[in-house]
């Protein structure tokens, strides 16, 4: 790591001050500047594939086809879409001019905010951290990257790979806990990339408001899944299990709970059942023999997901599915659990692992009733073959992303604005928002020189003067 002098207290004011010159400097890069470094993230990470690969595996046993999906194409695929697209998101945006304007012309002119910070998390610690870099380096943002520290092989590759591609100046990454974010937190950037929990992102916005920073934040919550009577089970299962143990559920756009009509919950539960064996356990050796299922990031993680199902148990849930706990291996089996009640901490907590609990419910309107009780969620699943059914619940409900028919799935859509609203997130990313979300939008008006409308409204103020402006009040 990096030596870093000490000035003020703070290890980082050096760094931070030398990306200062770079932010300015960087207000006038082209898009071919902007492309050239993509470009050399782009080829690192296809030279590097293998160790990419290794440090997820080490970190918590990710699958290398899982990596592959989850970790490397995200990264790639927004990168080419913005090398495809940046040159028409830098252009400046002509706008039409009202009557009470004539005589001038305006424009909005994307400039880069500055200097950026990104907080990055320990689920998907690659893309996570590569993503939203992939869009500040687009905005003609330099960036002071900090990974997590749970998943250190990844996090240190990361800091391998910026070292060898960029010089501190422009994009730098610092390792560290809890103590180094607080102390980066404390630098007046012009822009916070944060994704986390929707706790820790209170303590981000806060510590960003001390110096008027803007924040993008990227967190989570209890995203639902509706089953409604017209789907399709086989179908619905099959999509669920596979987003809800994506990543052994450690995925903040996971399905957190599913809420099934009564008529078909029987064969549902069926139905995900054989879901789970078909994925992860073909051959009936166990699923914790399974190569593809991934394994709880670390001890705490695992001892809170132990405790939550202890306690849906202890106060009445029933295990369905499931319910192996294994500490020496940081194994959760995937678990299906029903008669939830909301005095269980499953009911108030964002999971984050492969615990599944099915709620039933015999009224669209009930079930919709027990979302927006809750906090606005990062996502939410509607899975009906009635536009009736899908139109009420995308209308009555509010959540930061909606898919129907399937799950997870809109993550990889580059055209989509992906964040939370509200408990959720602030904000959005990937692809031209991204790109907005590191830029400053600024409004430019050209007026011409000498008589204008504007001339004919300065003082000393006449009867010709307040006609014209009760024209205007009454016609424009």
């Amino acid at each position: 790591m990096m030596e870093l002098e000490l000035i003020g207290g703070n290890p980082y004011v050096g760094l931070f001050e030398s990306q200062l010159q770079t932010s300015i400097e960087w207000r006038k890069s082209t898009a071919e500047d902007r492309i050239d470094r993509l470009k050399r993230i782009r080829s690192w990470i296809n030279k590097n594939q293998k160790e990419i690969r290794e440090a997820l595996w080490n970190d918590f046993r990710k699958p290398e086809v899982e990596t592959d999906l989850s970790e490397i194409f995200p990264v790639t695929s927004e990168i080419n879409h913005t090398i495809k697209n940046l040159k028409s998101w830098m252009k400046a945006k002509s706008i039409s001019t009202p009557l009470s304007m004539l005589g001038t012309n305006s424009k909005i002119k994307f400039e880069p905010k500055g200097r950026a910070l990104i907080i990055s998390p320990w689920n998907y610690p690659f893309n996570l951290a590569v993503g939203p870099l992939v869009s500040a380096l687009a905005a003609g943002c330099p960036v002071i990257l900090k990974p997590s520290e749970l998943t250190p092989h990844t996090s240190s590759l990361i800091e391998r790979m910026i070292s060898e591609i960029f010089p501190n100046h422009e994009v730098a990454t610092i390792l560290g806990g809890v103590e180094t974010s607080q102390e980066l937190l404390k630098l007046p950037f012009d822009h916070i990339f944060f994704t986390g929990s929707t706790q820790v992102g209170k303590i981000v916005m806060g510590n960003a408001a001390k110096n008027l920073i803007s924040v993008t934040l990227e967190l989570g919550g209890k995203s639902p899944a509706i089953v409604t009577e017209n789907a399709d089970i086989t179908d619905t299962a099959k999509k669920l299990i596979y987003g809800k143990l994506l990543n052994s559920g450690q995925t903040c756009v996971a399905p957190d709970y599913a809420l099934v009509h009564e008529s078909i919950y029987e064969r549902f539960l069926d139905e995900l059942i054989i879901a789970i064996r078909e994925m992860y356990d073909p051959n009936y050796k166990g699923i914790i023999e399974s190569p593809d299922l991934a394994r709880i990031v670390n001890d705490r993680h695992f001892e809170r997901l132990e405790g939550l199902l202890k306690d849906a148990i202890s106060k009445g849930a029933k295990l369905e599915f499931g319910g192996e706990c294994n500490p020496h291996h940081r194994y959760v089996e995937p678990t299906l659990i029903s008669g939830i009640s909301e005095e269980m901490n499953i009911s108030q907590e964002e999971i984050f692992g492969p615990i599944f609990p099915i709620i039933v419910y015999s009224d669209l309107e009930k079930a919709i009733y027990y979302i927006n009780k809750k906090p606005k969620p990062l996502a939410l699943y509607v899975f009906s073959q009635n536009k009736g059914e899908v139109n009420q619940v995308l209308e009555e409900t509010s959540s930061g992303n909606a898919v129907v028919n399937d799950c997870v799935l809109h993550f990889l859509h580059p055209n989509l604005p992906f964040g939370g609203v509200n408990h959720s997130g602030i904000g959005k990313s990937h692809g031209y928002f991204g790109f907005l979300a590191f830029s400053n939008e600024k409004g430019v008006l050209h007026q011409r020189v000498g008589l204008n409308n504007a001339t004919l409204l300065r003082p000393p103020y006449g009867v010709k003067t307040r006609q014209i402006i009760k024209s205007l009040i009454k016609w424009l």
